[in-house]
């Protein structure tokens, strides 16, 4: 299992002017939960970016957007391949002006800015998560990859990031379409505090609510359920009630974050697989990803 705890540290150039990244290592068998300064939501419901610049440039004359999620399918960096551990696992998602993705173990995020035939890629930062080792090493060659690419080359689905003895290659993945918020099983992802945002303590926390009207889930420790009633983007959970077991200590907090999230009132936001209920107030969110119901 992979330890979603966040920590954070700069990642930055190194001194001899490429653009290369450090990545830390930790312990995947312990569970700590440290909050994360965000800016922006869009990717991952805002985690946390620490700032560090990198630039490339798009080949001249190319035209078409690069807006979409493009999955990595193969990269080479001084003649060694880049270790991809499983399909999916390394993706880099370009939206407008923001870029991010997930590089085998963390997710990374930043702006992005076209200029004629000259790209920038600049706020580029990323969490720091323990992960197993095959995936901390794929993440580390990946960054130390992108960290040098410096030419951008689109040929319908398929992207080739290149730099000085680098080359990623990437597919585009089709769209995602947006999940339905009822009859929908929602897994736990991320807890939002205003504008940070921790990892969350256990992988089995729920939530589904039903076409009748009706709430139920679990909070990682702890069932709830109750009635809910959506108007436009609002929704409003009522006589939400939950057991009375006592949660574990690393559990504790996850707990009364997850019900005092969903006794406020809250705006919902679903983009593709991603359900993302914040307090109108802005104090406390909850961020949930998705899996159909059978």
């Amino acid at each position: 299992m992979s330890q979603r705890s966040c920590l954070r540290r700069p990642i930055g150039p190194t001194s001899g002017g490429s653009c290369r990244w450090h990545l830390g290592g930790g312990n995947p068998g312990r569970r700590s939960t440290v909050l994360l300064s965000v800016k922006t939501s869009r990717f991952a419901a805002g985690l946390a970016f620490l700032a560090v610049a990198a630039g490339c440039t798009l080949v001249p004359g190319a035209t078409e957007t690069l807006d979409g999620t493009w999955q990595l399918t193969r990269g080479v960096d001084h003649g060694e391949a880049v270790p991809i551990v499983e399909p999916g696992s390394i993706t880099m998602r370009v939206d407008g002006s923001e870029v991010g993705g997930r590089a085998a173990c963390n997710i990374y995020g930043g702006t992005i800015e076209v200029n004629g035939d000259r790209i920038t890629i600049s706020a580029l930062s990323m969490t720091e998560m323990a992960c197993e080792e095959d995936r901390m090493a794929s993440e580390a060659a990946y960054l130390a990859a992108i960290g040098v690419v410096e030419t951008a080359e689109r040929t319908d689905d398929r992207l080739v990031l290149a730099g000085p003895d680098v080359e990623l290659h990437y597919r585009l993945e089709p769209p995602i379409a947006d999940a339905s918020l009822a009859g929908t099983l929602w897994r736990l992802d991320s807890l939002v505090t205003a504008d940070a945002v921790s990892s969350t303590m256990s992988d089995d926390a729920t939530l589904e609510l039903a076409e009748d009207g009706t709430i139920s889930g679990f909070t990682g420790c702890r069932s709830f359920s109750g009635r809910y009633e959506v108007v436009g983007s609002a929704i409003e959970i009522r006589n939400l009630v939950n057991d009375d077991r006592r949660c574990p200590a690393e559990l504790q907090a996850q707990d009364d974050h997850v019900l005092g999230a969903l006794r406020r009132p809250l705006t919902m936001a679903i983009g593709g697989n991603r359900l993302t209920l914040t307090s109108r107030d802005g104090g406390l969110g909850v961020s949930y990803t998705t899996e159909p119901l059978e």
